[in-house]
């Protein structure tokens, strides 16, 4: 069944299209046109859409492997390059078909080659399609942490196909499932209790029930960028709120040098983790929550610590983070399952020593 979620933001309006087999639809029908596309698509599904395109000479082909490493300023310069040899243009479309990260690359390009052109997104990964081909956040990484360098822009249009999951490792659809656990914990209580009852059917990519997580992801983490769409906010509302476990995670993903060896969803299902404790440890969140929480991300597989929050060169990644100010760090902790706050100013040796504890 095709379920539509519209998204309106100051900056754009547009579509979200959850539809199996959606993928070659859509691409059928842009076809059709007379505009040119740009195609930036993941290796591993290059040879899918070369079937689907026929050598159509409206369509450029770029292939690239989606990994962290992707996220740079040489391969941003690199594509840069080739799209204007190949006469990209304002009037132009860019399609970007992989996983978040071909997502967060190809839309920085989309908002800074002729300062805009329009974009379309296809995430391939059930991370991408829960998380970063939402909301228009999009960037490269550097030496000193990941994505401080980007800019805000909404894609045009994004094509969900649950479908193309299938193509999976366990290990990856383990890795969507953190982000959709998180909004979850943050947001919705029910859908956190639904999960519970459903996770091992998302892993076995049953239609209908990976279908519904996916649009209840969606909705949530839409009704925050609706809200706050650049984070500009800092309360309840404010889109920061979404960054739940996010802190952790980025500066694991810095220190561990973006390796394959720790996934995205793995590093912020273990920064979920950390943040947790430290709510309970202030006093905020109760043992049996904190317990609870543990349990199911054990349950589900999902890594809860690493030896790499040991090292203090860990810490220096951790104030680097963008939602900090004036050398003190705000984290996204939890009052309770299903409600989130933003908490402000704690000290890089205080919350060290916090997280120090949860070990």
């Amino acid at each position: 069944m095709k379920k539509q979620i519209h998204i309106k933001t100051k900056d754009k309006n547009y579509k979200i299209i959850i539809e199996n087999g959606s993928l070659k639809k859509y691409l059928k029908s842009e076809l059709i046109s007379s505009s040119k596309k740009f195609i930036v698509v993941d290796d591993k599904i290059s040879k899918k859409i070369k079937r689907l395109i026929k050598n159509n000479k409206k369509v450029v082909l770029i292939k690239i492997k989606g990994s962290e490493t992707i996220k740079s300023i040489e391969i941003y310069w690199k594509i840069i390059s080739k799209l204007l040899q190949k006469k990209i243009n304002r009037s132009s479309t860019l399609i970007a078909i992989g996983g978040g990260t071909i997502g967060d690359l190809c839309g920085f390009i989309a908002s800074t080659i002729h300062r805009g052109i329009r974009f379309v997104l296809i995430p391939t990964t059930l991370l991408s399609q829960v998380d970063s081909s939402i909301g228009g956040k999009n960037g490269i990484n550097s030496k000193y942490g990941k994505n401080l360098v980007g800019t805000f822009y909404q894609p045009d249009f994004v094509v969900i196909d649950p479908s193309i999951l299938k193509s999976l490792t366990l290990k990856q659809i383990r890795s969507g499932y953190a982000e959709i656990v998180k909004h979850a914990i943050i947001n919705d209580d029910k859908f956190y209790q639904w999960l519970k009852n459903n996770f091992n059917k998302i892993f076995k990519l049953d239609k209908k029930i990976v279908s519904y997580a996916i649009e209840k992801s969606i909705k949530i983490k839409a009704n925050f960028i609706m809200e706050d769409e650049k984070e500009s906010l800092k309360n309840s509302s404010s889109r920061a709120i979404l960054n739940f476990g996010h802190t952790f995670g980025h500066a694991l993903e810095s220190i561990n040098e973006y390796k394959s060896t720790l996934t995205h969803g793995e590093a912020i299902s273990i920064g979920m983790v950390i943040a947790v404790k430290i709510s309970h440890q202030i006093g905020r969140l109760s043992k049996y929550q904190l317990d609870d929480i543990i349990e199911h991300f054990n349950k589900c597989g999902l890594p809860t610590s690493n030896n790499l929050i040991k090292k203090d060169r860990y810490y220096k990644f951790l104030i680097n983070d963008k939602k900090n100010q004036n050398k003190k760090i705000n984290l996204i902790l939890l009052n309770k399952i299903g409600k989130a706050f933003y908490a402000k100013n704690f000290k890089l040796n205080k919350i060290k020593n916090l997280v120090l504890q949860t070990l």
